[in-house]
């Protein structure tokens, strides 16, 4: 008996030639072949990951490693318990205004105006409470909706009037210097109250050990349930996620950081209510960018505006926003930074201090180009630029030389992220 082979159904491709299934789910996505491979598919991802340029924050630990790694062997005062927990506490202020810049480069723009914005906070702050008698609640709310409001005043003039970000935000590093003098008065420095609100900002420390050890115990398990229910629920959507390996290997990972950072501030006065705060912002922030539809706006723009337009974002509100969210951060890190010298004085907002918040959010892995970037990479990049100057201060190296070992580090970094970039594109990722 023949069979009428025009009117038997055909059988799928993929049944006949497995090896040409298997090719069709990596030209749609090879990721999606990690979770069935394991640890091994973990692997070859991170492979192709490095192939592609896309190093993530590889180069800044590493390069934390080997810096740590000098200091220590050069001064065996560096990694004790005392000079790690004034790191972590001094790199406070400037990691909350590198916050707010790594918001605005995001967008692909600059803000130059945050060093002169954070001097301003602080000063409103000391004026409002000291010279004035206010509560000191509402003259810090007052103080850090001024730093708001600045900043919404540069992104108005940049997403409405048209005027570029850098003019914009020039203009405002010197009205805002101005003005912070003006306010301060011929005196120019007020001295805040050592045992009162902003004081304990960076002056408090959770003595007990339990507080220590009980945050880290709780960010160990906070992060394998997210990450672990966050699996789940991609791999039921069939889009890619990790192997649980990876995701133990990683909570493990975090737990030695985290218990051993108790342990080192254990050591010495305690957990610093600073670095609580920050971890804080930085987990919000975290969260707003990459699990809220304005986070993906963010990320939008910094990729393309006019793609992003068409897709009827809101474009002018978003840079608005974004600036203003800058500015805010500035004004939290300036009263960070009054709080650690406990006043506001004619040179806050000065000096290095755009720089080092600017670099910060570079070092870290924010590029400079617009559209990859998170607010982890504060941390990471503030945490190096603070090391390197505490470092070199140990070693009695005078500020010049730390000023020029700092610019080095920031163009080394530059340059990876154009390098990067470059990688990205011919391997068809950018």
């Amino acid at each position: 008996m023949s069979i009428d082979k025009t009117s038997a159904p055909a059988e799928p491709q993929t049944a006949e030639n497995p090896e040409a299934a298997a090719g069709a789910d990596v030209a749609v996505d090879p990721r999606l072949l990690v979770r069935e491979q394991g640890f091994a598919g973990y692997i070859g991802e991170f492979k192709r990951k490095i192939r592609a340029g896309d190093l993530g924050s590889i180069p800044v630990v590493v390069g934390l490693i080997v810096i740590w790694a000098i200091f220590a062997s050069l001064n065996s005062n560096f990694l004790t318990a005392g000079n790690l927990s004034d790191i972590s506490v001094a790199m406070v202020g400037t990691g909350m205004i590198a916050v707010g810049i790594v918001f605005v480069l995001l967008l692909g723009e600059i803000d130059l105006s945050v060093g002169s914005v954070s001097g301003v906070a602080g000063a409103t702050f000391a004026v409002l409470n000291i010279t004035h008698g206010m509560a000191e609640w509402l003259a810090l709310i007052l103080a850090i909706l001024t730093g708001a409001a600045a900043g919404a005043i540069h992104g108005f003039f940049f997403a409405r009037v048209g005027v570029p970000a850098f003019a914009v935000t020039l203009a405002g590093l010197l009205f805002w210097n101005g003005f912070m003098l003006q306010i301060l008065g011929s005196n120019g420095t007020i001295n805040l109250d050592d045992s009162g609100l902003v004081a304990k900002l960076s002056g408090y420390y959770f003595s007990d050990v339990a507080a220590a050890y009980g945050l880290a115990v709780v960010a160990v398990v906070v992060f394998f349930l997210t990450a672990f229910f966050d699996n789940r629920r991609r791999e039921a959507a069939g889009v890619p996620s990790r192997p649980l390996s990876e995701i133990i290997v990683r909570t493990v990972l975090l737990a030695v950081v985290a218990f051993a950072a108790a342990a080192v501030f254990n050591q010495y006065k305690g957990l610093p209510l600073a670095v609580v705060l920050f971890l804080a912002v930085l987990v919000i922030t975290d969260f707003v960018l990459r699990r809220t539809s304005y986070g993906r706006k963010i990320f939008a723009l910094g990729g393309s505006i006019e793609a992003s337009r068409r897709a009827g974002i809101n474009v002018a509100a978003v840079r608005i926003s974004v600036y203003a969210i800058s500015g805010t951060f500035a004004a939290i890190g300036g009263l960070f930074i009054a709080s650690k010298i406990t006043s506001a004085n004619q040179g806050a907002g000065g000096g290095d201090l755009l720089m080092n918040a600017i670099a910060a959010a570079v070092i870290g892995g924010t590029s400079l180009f617009g559209g990859r970037g998170r607010t982890w990479n504060a941390l990471l990049g503030v945490l190096v630029i603070v090391s390197i100057q505490y470092g070199l201060a140990l070693q009695g190296i005078a500020s010049p030389v730390q000023y020029m070992i700092t610019g080095g580090v920031l163009l080394a970094t530059v340059v990876i992220d154009a390098v990067t970039r470059k990688t990205q594109k011919s391997a068809g990722r950018a």
